[in-house]
């Protein structure tokens, strides 16, 4: 599967910050919520007294989620994992507010899931900053009849135990006042043994939660959760809350966000197994992944276009014109190159990146320069699918191959200074991600590689443009490294595989 790339050409009309293949994938730094230190607040109930706050407006895709092609689980609301079948809820009642008096953020608002289909239960609440779009989900779950022919566990249970229970009672976290006169309540369900809480639930009166609000999940079925971005922290009558996530990422990784939070009133170091689980997907199939027409059409919708800034030198090109054009196959001890075949037939496979072969540019001056500009004509996106977060997402990972990545560039103010050699490389492979829901296929968010690292958008924070029903990326800041940025053995490769 490929894409073609275009280039702007002079004269065209681009802004000063537009960002190229020089600065290719250079992400815009957003601003990350993270209220640290805070020690001011105004807290309120979900009704609203005194000053009611501002909430957050529910966000959604420039263009309506077109009617995807047939399949087998992708885009159908429910996903199977095993024993238990789970619904993404994106609707949510305001329980219980929390408006910050100093600093810039606008404060954190709890909520509840509404719209529960019949027969699945909650497993906790959510949370999120109130100076951002209302987007986020929790699951729903409930327990699959295990003759349905469509569950399916690749392990044997040896538990006689059903899949979801109701927890033993509750713990009382955290709420707004020691003596119980406050408005906001945080109560830790406790799960009956062999079994795990999944998450939190937030109440405005201090009488315990029934316990038939939520469920507890078989302790088989879950993996372990880690705390991810700090919603909100207090120095005064401490008290922390995050985000979550499974421990263990990537394709090849079980772990399933339930998309609750956690909180605590104490240190949690980094080492230590949170109180709430996340679930596991124990279905091999992963039915819920799109096929390869559902992958062309999501591609389709979402799929962007690449710009490059018109004084770009080192442009990209597919990898079969840079094999033909002359790179050489060097071994280690050997000092002549060989000829590289033009789908790579003879290039050493297996093993493991000892430095005993590498790729050059070819050997004379001409053929040197010629292979650095690359060919824009020839150059594709490479497209790689892979399951994230337990097959709950689906992973559209686009490459693009530069034969050679021009030396750094060092920004101070409004002059650029080219570093001569420094950041100099044959054979560059930069990429970006777009992390699909598997319940719905709509795009949620966007992965940016950059040298060292990378960055995770949410698609509230990527620009739209009408281009084909396509979006693309205008950072306001250009970062002081030029030319693209590959995964070699550098964090922006495993960077999107570990968030």
């Amino acid at each position: 599967m490929k894409r073609k790339l275009k280039r702007v050409e002079e004269g065209d009309l681009i802004e000063d910050n537009l960002w190229g293949f020089g600065g290719f994938l250079r992400l815009l730094k957003l601003c990350m919520v993270k209220m640290l230190g805070c020690e001011c607040f105004r807290w309120c109930r979900g009704g609203g007294e005194e000053l009611p706050l501002p909430r957050p407006q529910p966000f959604s895709l420039p263009s309506p989620i077109p009617e995807w092609p047939p399949g087998q689980g992708f885009a159908t609301g429910k996903i199977n994992l095993g024993e238990l079948e789970v619904v993404e809820i994106i609707k949510f009642e305001s329980v219980w507010s929390c408006n910050l008096l100093r600093g810039k953020s606008k404060g954190v608002t709890f909520y509840k899931p509404v719209g529960i289909p019949d027969g699945f239960f909650c497993l906790g609440h959510y949370c999120q900053p109130n100076d951002q779009p209302l987007r986020g989900y929790v699951l729903v779950a409930r327990e699959r009849v295990a003759s349905s022919p469509e569950v399916y566990c690749d392990y044997d249970s040896d538990s006689d135990l059903p899949a979801l229970t109701k927890p033993v009672n509750y713990s009382l976290v955290w709420s707004t006042d020691a003596h119980g006169n406050g408005c906001g309540f945080f109560w830790l369900p406790n799960p009956p043994v062999g079994y795990k809480a999944m998450g939190i639930l937030v109440t405005e009166t201090p009488e315990e939660p029934n316990v038939e609000e939520v469920r507890c999940v078989r302790e088989d079925l879950t993996e372990t959760c880690e705390i991810s971005d700090t919603i909100l922290a207090t120095a005064s009558n401490p008290f922390q809350v995050w985000n979550t996530r499974p421990c263990r990422r990537g394709m090849f990784c079980k772990g399933v966000s339930v998309g609750t939070f956690f909180c605590t009133t104490y240190f949690v170091s980094d080492e230590e197994e949170l109180e709430i689980a996340c679930l596991k997907n124990l279905d091999p199939t992963l039915h819920a992944m799109p096929n390869l027409n559902q992958i062309n059409a999501l591609i389709k919708h979402y799929g962007a276009t690449v710009f490059f800034h018109p004084d770009e030198d080192c442009m990209p090109s597919s990898v079969q014109w840079f094999f033909k054009n002359g790179a050489l196959l060097y071994e280690y001890g050997n000092p002549k190159g060989e000829p590289i075949d033009c789908w790579g037939s003879n290039l050493p496979s297996g093993g493991t990146n000892d430095g005993a072969f590498w790729i050059d540019l070819p050997a004379d001056d001409y053929g040197r320069n010629y292979v650095k500009k690359g060919n824009l004509e020839s150059a594709e996106l490479y497209v790689h699918v892979k399951p994230a977060l337990g097959g709950t997402f689906t992973d559209i990972v686009m490459w693009i191959f530069c034969p050679f990545n021009g030396p750094a560039n060092l920004k101070i103010g409004l002059m650029s200074i080219q570093m001569n050699k420094i950041g100099q490389h044959v054979s560059d492979w930069e990429h970006f991600t777009l992390r699909i829901s598997n319940f719905t296929g709509e795009l949620w968010q966007g992965y940016f590689s950059q040298h060292s690292g990378g960055e995770w958008v949410d698609a509230f924070n990527l620009e739209f443009i009408e281009v084909e029903n396509i979006f693309d990326l205008f950072p306001t800041e250009l970062y002081g490294e030029e030319g693209p940025t590959g995964p070699k053995e550098k964090d922006n490769w495993v960077g999107d595989e570990r968030w």
